[in-house]
């Protein structure tokens, strides 16, 4: 029964049998708010709730046929683990945390031809191994999502404006897909990745003033 059909007098019903059938997917939002929350503020704790979220999304896509994306959660729960070493460790002396840097062009040019070059390995697999009927886009938010990660791990300002980007096609792709709290999720995600653009803006111009000090 779909929550949009139900009469009125069914619909708590209908929602508490839909919330128990997608219980797994409802978590996946619950602790991917909490990470993009820690994403924002810059803290450590991010990385932990990154990894919970991504390995219920392997589950989450896997059944709702999304192969990219389920492949891509298990390659954020290993960038996470990634994440938390760098941040938690820079190899930087006198540094207790990574600081906020910049994108360079020669970085930002090499960034898009790994994410063009990875569009068109992922698309290719997809067309030609599985039976996905969101090839696309689902290979385009996979590709610009490893991109965006790495970015994170290394708390790189800009990454913020590709998430945007991909959140937004996310949205439209869970529609598509029936995972409505997934798209709750992705708006949400997209209101703060600006948020967090902006944030992490702040904090790198606390650095230079800090530094030119």
């Amino acid at each position: 029964m779909s929550l949009f059909t139900s009469q009125p007098a069914e619909l708590p019903v209908t929602i508490l049998r839909w919330l128990f059938t997608h219980y797994i997917e409802v978590l996946a939002t619950l602790t991917g708010m909490i990470y993009l929350v820690y994403s924002v503020q810059g803290k450590l704790l991010l990385w932990l709730f990154g990894i919970i979220t991504s390995s219920l999304y392997v589950y989450v896509y896997l059944d709702s046929k999304i192969y990219a994306l389920m492949s891509i959660n298990i390659y954020y729960v290993f960038i996470s683990i990634y994440g938390w070493i760098h941040w938690r460790f820079p190899g930087e002396k006198n540094k207790e945390e990574l600081p906020v840097s910049r994108l360079s062009l020669r970085l930002s040019i090499y960034l898009m031809l790994i994410s063009l070059l990875l569009f068109l390995v992922i698309i290719f697999v997809l067309k030609r191994y599985t039976n996905s009927d969101v090839a696309i886009w689902d290979a385009f938010i996979s590709a610009f999502s490893i991109t965006a990660t790495w970015m994170l791990a290394r708390k790189i300002l800009e990454h913020w404006l590709i998430w945007i980007v991909v959140d937004l096609i996310t949205v439209i792709l869970s529609i598509n897909k029936g995972l409505y709290p997934t798209v709750l999720l992705f708006i949400f995600y997209t209101s703060l990745a600006a948020i967090g653009f902006r944030e992490w803006h702040k904090q790198w111009k606390n650095q230079r003033e800090i530094v030119n000090v």
